[in-house]
């Protein structure tokens, strides 16, 4: 049976968002879904089924992606009333869902080890060739520039001034991405993030040499 419901699932994702183009595609979805099951498998911790649907399921309802918070929640509700899924299971990964997020890099508390897991496969996406890319993918869909040394970083967020305040990709760096690294939960994730964050930094040293003209 749960082999089913994850095909039904992975399906409904895929075509919901197999042509997004801000970075959370159904390649993204599907690299966060076998990160999970990745970290899952070495820390030997948690329910695989519930990491697995969350993974799969995380960007469903995210508002960046919806009208609003509401209308997202209220489809990914509708998906679970397609699939013979379990009330305990639904709530498990709703508040899987709910509170992964970076959200401006407010802390909100993870009720589980499936949850610390799929947040650390989702971050892991976020950073390293792969989140470069996607950074700057997500930049430009939001009308942001590439980069503007006349804008400060900014440091402390409301959830508000993360999502709609004047920024650049290069900015989102400093913002979110370099900060991911000491913000992951499991010791299989940290591991995966060295080089990641290795890679982050050597790009961002040579667009610094580019942008000055500086480099040869």
């Amino acid at each position: 049976m749960y082999d089913q419901i994850i095909e039904q699932t992975a399906m409904y994702v895929r075509s919901e968002l197999g042509d997004d183009a801000t970075g959370h595609d159904w390649y993204h979805v599907d690299r966060v879904r076998r990160t999970a099951l990745h970290i899952c498998q070495k820390e030997q911790a948690g329910d695989p089924f519930i990491i697995e649907m969350a993974a799969l399921l995380h960007d469903i309802s995210d508002e960046k992606l919806n009208e609003s918070a509401e209308a997202g929640q209220k489809k990914l509700n509708l998906f679970f009333q397609t699939i013979d899924l379990p009330e305990v299971a639904q709530h498990a990964i709703t508040n899987i869902i709910e509170t992964i997020s970076y959200k401006g890099g407010r802390k909100t508390g993870l009720a589980s080890i499936e949850a610390k897991i799929v947040q650390d496969a989702d971050r892991i996406d976020a950073i390293g060739a792969i989140g470069i890319a996607r950074a700057f993918a997500y930049g430009g869909k939001k009308g942001q520039p590439i980069y503007d040394p006349t804008v400060s970083v900014r440091e402390e967020m409301s959830l508000e001034e993360y999502r709609k305040g004047k920024s650049t990709s290069i900015h989102h760096f400093y913002e979110k991405l370099l900060k991911l690294k000491d913000l992951l939960n499991t010791e299989t994730a940290k591991e995966m993030a060295a080089s990641r964050q290795e890679m982050m930094e050597v790009f961002l040293r040579q667009f610094y040499l580019e942008w000055d003209g500086q480099a040869r």
